[in-house]
């Protein structure tokens, strides 16, 4: 690969050449995109990039003739756009069509290219965002103004909101215009977004391979615990028994070597069902190898790995402010990924876990959703990937990992992950997100664009 590790400086610029279908801009809109350093850190003093980024997609769409509305959610900077197409029958109910233009920090010496270069290199788009979302803000940018341009109806209202804080949760994004601005969600009644509609090649019973398309019915619930025990402070040479680090230390080993038991959703059993008919692998709950078989998944066996159980695992540790001084609190933040319907047991496993000695409190406490891999909108999902992959088959499964549609699904409405890739079989898709030289290939962007046009004119 050529030098491009610099960062591209320059204002993104699309539309270079002769533009008429989505498929000839959305690798420059991609690449745009990422060209914005819309670095999400959790903290509002360094969060940036994200109101100048807005502000470029609203550039692209009004510039066709869109009406956008630009909305800051509870803070400076923390950017947002809506735009609305009318659709032909304004009685049915409107979709949403939503990604996130945060993207998580990365550093720069870590990477072979730049992550905020977009550069278009080996038949890849690179950068941070690549797949956690600008791919998919990019693919709607461009159907969005290949409709406007051409005068497409689309059957239903379609609303496009383009949104902020999605990696810190909400809390400065979806989260805050559900509580505050629930006009912009008027008469919508189904959602498609992150993480869904990706490929997943695996080895077929009879010989050769078969592409499942993984749409997202489901996603674990997103609970950060705080862990804090109290001692006696005193002088690091005496003897001491009631050490504050030593009770959250001790509760922290105790909760990340912890199992929990297996529980199948009916997302997940649907999944497993249609891989073992497509492969022929037996996943019996019971076996010792069960762990093995999965495995044999490639990357996304870390994804369904987790939609097995509950997870708790430690993520950050906080104690004393001095080698000889025994601190009197201790702390321990837990990263904690609850299965839908386990909340209230999950709660009790984990205050056996940590004893009398540790209290616990939520810093963000989101629900799970899950939804079911049926209706009209499955089905026009399943045809449009279809009409550009006849050898698709799409299966629902559900994301470890939690979204925006934990927001959404406070309006009630029907949330689904659908970002249409057609990826390489080597490709460990999985460990691009959040991941080192993160990236999309420039055929799958063609393919998820031309797919994502079938499916809003269809919807």
């Amino acid at each position: 690969m050529a030098d491009l590790r610099a960062h591209a400086v320059a204002a993104p610029v699309v539309g270079k050449g002769t533009v008429t279908q989505p498929v000839d801009e959305v690798v420059d809109l991609v690449s745009a995109l990422i060209r914005f350093d819309t670095s999400n850190t959790g903290e509002l003093a360094t969060t940036k990039g994200e109101a100048e980024c807005a502000l470029w997609v609203a550039e692209q769409l009004s510039a066709v003739g869109y009406t956008c509305e630009y909305i800051e959610s509870g803070a400076p900077g923390r950017g947002n756009v809506f735009a609305r197409l009318p659709g032909a029958d304004p009685d049915r109910g409107a979709l949403l069509i939503h990604g996130h233009l945060d993207v998580v920090p990365a550093e720069p010496a870590d990477w072979s290219v730049h992550p905020f270069s977009g550069a278009v290199a080996d038949g890849y788009v690179w950068g941070r965002g690549a797949v956690d979302m600008k791919d998919m803000c990019g693919m709607m940018i461009a159907v969005a103004r290949h409709f406007k341009r051409e005068g497409i109806v689309p059957p239903r209202d379609l609303v496009f909101a383009f949104v902020a804080d999605e990696e810190h949760g909400g809390t400065y994004g979806a989260q805050w215009l559900v509580d505050n601005r629930p006009d912009l969600f008027d008469g919508i009644t189904e959602a498609i977004g992150e993480v869904g509609g990706f490929s997943l090649t695996v080895p077929h019973k009879d010989g050769g391979e078969r592409r499942l398309y993984l749409i997202e019915t489901a996603e674990k619930g997103l609970s950060w615990m705080r862990l804090t025990a109290r001692g006696r402070a005193g002088h690091g040479s005496m003897v001491h028994d009631d050490n504050a680090v030593t009770a959250v230390a001790e509760a922290v080993a105790r909760l990340g070597r912890h199992q929990f038991p297996l529980v199948l959703t009916d997302s997940v059993q649907q999944f497993l069902a249609a891989v073992a008919e497509e492969t022929g692998y037996s996943f019996d709950l019971d076996s010792p190898d069960l762990d093995g078989t999965i495995a044999k998944l490639g990357g996304i066996s870390r994804i369904v790995g987790a939609t097995l159980r509950d997870t708790a695992n430690p993520t950050m540790l906080k104690a004393g402010y001095k080698a000889n001084v025994i601190p009197q609190t201790a702390e321990a933040v837990i990263d904690c990924r609850v299965l839908p319907g386990r909340k209230e047991a999950f709660e009790r496993e984990i205050d056996e876990l940590i004893g009398p000695d540790v209290t616990r409190s939520w810093e963000r406490d989101l629900p799970s959703y899950e939804t079911t891999f049926d209706g009209d909108l499955v089905d026009a999902m399943n045809d449009a990937l279809v009409a550009v992959d006849p050898e698709a088959r799409t299966v629902p499964y559900m994301l470890s990992g939690g979204t925006d549609a934990k927001a959404f699904a406070r309006l009630g409405i029907r949330c689904f992950g659908f970002i249409p890739l057609r990826l390489p079989p080597e490709l460990d898709f999985a460990a691009l997100f959040h991941g080192i030289d993160e990236r999309v290939p420039v055929d799958a962007l063609h393919f998820g664009t031309r797919v994502l046009e079938h499916f809003l004119k269809n919807c």
